[in-house]
């Protein structure tokens, strides 16, 4: 008596399936970095190499122009172009800082979880309030389109004590990178001179339509000489995407960015 033939049962492949195997994404744990978790090395190296170059073009485009804010708008009155390319890239470099942050503040805390924790937090809190900043950069800007020059600088000089509740983070913006520095050097995560140039950070000057001083290019020359060659050095380790990974992702990237920004027009 033969026994019945059991039927193979087929490998059901589904859409999510298919779309890990041809847009494969590395795991975030057990990849043998320190702290590797959110956001991952992809994004928090790149991040780390573009976010400061970015800050510090910004600040170079607008160095020729007072840093005070009626001098900044009188800059944008003269020079839109160059003024609204100079705060754009400054505030999409800071923006790109906290990925890059919150990866060097996990390697910290996996080898010291306070240093860690209170050197990413007040850091994070502190970019936050420069988001804001760069939002009332930019209203002040449309109000010297609209309106000209001298209304949009006493609308600033009227609001510019006013209270709001990113005031409060000033003192994020300025301990938060000495901190961060503090448990980088600690933790051996960066040498001593180059926490020392992350620690530099801390001189950036703060606030609302604040402009290029000799300290900020000192400032963010230090953060470039921090965290770019530790974002190269975290892009090029093993293991790497392959070439067919690459080629699906950055055109979906680029056309992801293009559709947020057609997008983020359209209101």
């Amino acid at each position: 008596m033969t026994n019945p033939t059991t039927p193979m049962a087929t490998p059901v492949t589904t859409i999510g399936a298919r779309l890990r195997a041809a847009l494969p994404v590395e795991r975030l744990e057990g990849t043998g970095f320190p702290g590797r978790g959110f956001p991952g090395r992809w994004v928090g190296g790149t991040a780390m190499v573009f976010g400061p170059l970015l800050m510090l073009t910004g600040a170079l485009l607008r160095a020729r122009f007072h840093f005070f804010y009626p001098d900044q708008l009188a800059a944008y009155e003269r020079h839109p172009t160059l003024m609204a390319t100079a705060y754009s890239l400054f505030a999409a470099g800071g923006l790109l800082l906290w990925p890059a942050v919150a990866v060097v503040a996990a390697r910290i805390g996996s080898r010291s979880a306070g240093w860690g924790l209170w050197g990413g937090a007040l850091v994070m809190f502190g970019l936050f309030a420069r988001a804001f900043h760069a939002g009332v950069d930019h209203l002040a800007f449309q109000l010297v389109r609209s309106q000209g020059v001298g209304p949009a600088t006493e609308a600033v000089s009227a609001g510019y004590g006013a209270f709001h509740v990113f005031a409060t983070l000033n003192l994020a913006i300025l301990t938060g990178w000495v901190v961060l520095a503090l448990g980088a050097w600690r933790t051996q995560v960066l040498g001593p001179v180059r926490a020392a140039a992350l620690g530099l950070t801390s001189a950036l000057p703060l606030g609302v339509l604040k402009g290029t001083t000799p300290v900020s290019l000192v400032a963010l020359t230090g953060l470039c000489a921090a965290l770019v060659p530790l974002g190269l050095a975290l892009l090029r380790e093993a293991p790497r995407p392959s070439r067919a990974a690459v080629l699906r992702w950055v055109p979906l990237t680029l056309v992801t960015l293009g559709l947020m920004v057609l997008l983020g027009q359209a209101g």
